[in-house]
């Protein structure tokens, strides 16, 4: 079974983690069925950003994005070439290493950095 390396964040992760992750279910889903509570305020619908996350290593073995959710991404704070959105990054057979934004969109327009 793949295992996702999820990096340090100071709210959510602030040891980082590893996490044994079954392929074919998204990293949104994993990472809040191990407690790590990134947030999804769209319900996972590829509504919003809040889900945000950038795949350092292994994005080539996740499905890949659609244009709905590449034209997501573009409203992304701190958008990068390895950026997707979580709830639609779907895990086939590689190990990932994952990193959660510092801000999302909700927190930086509700100023809470």
């Amino acid at each position: 079974m793949p295992q996702i390396v999820i990096l340090p964040h100071a709210k959510l992760c602030p040891d980082g983690a590893v996490i044994e992750a079954p392929a074919g279910k998204s990293i949104c889903d994993i990472l809040l069925e191990n407690d790590i509570d990134i947030e999804h305020a769209c319900e996972k619908s590829c509504a919003c950003t809040t889900c945000h996350v950038l795949v350092r290593e292994g994005i080539e073995s996740l499905n890949e994005a659609t244009e709905l959710e590449e034209d997501m991404l573009d409203k992304a704070w701190g958008l990068e070439a390895v950026s997707r959105l979580s709830c639609q990054s779907i895990v086939a057979d590689a190990d990932l290493v994952v990193e959660i934004p510092k801000y999302t969109i909700n927190q930086v327009s509700e100023g809470s950095h």
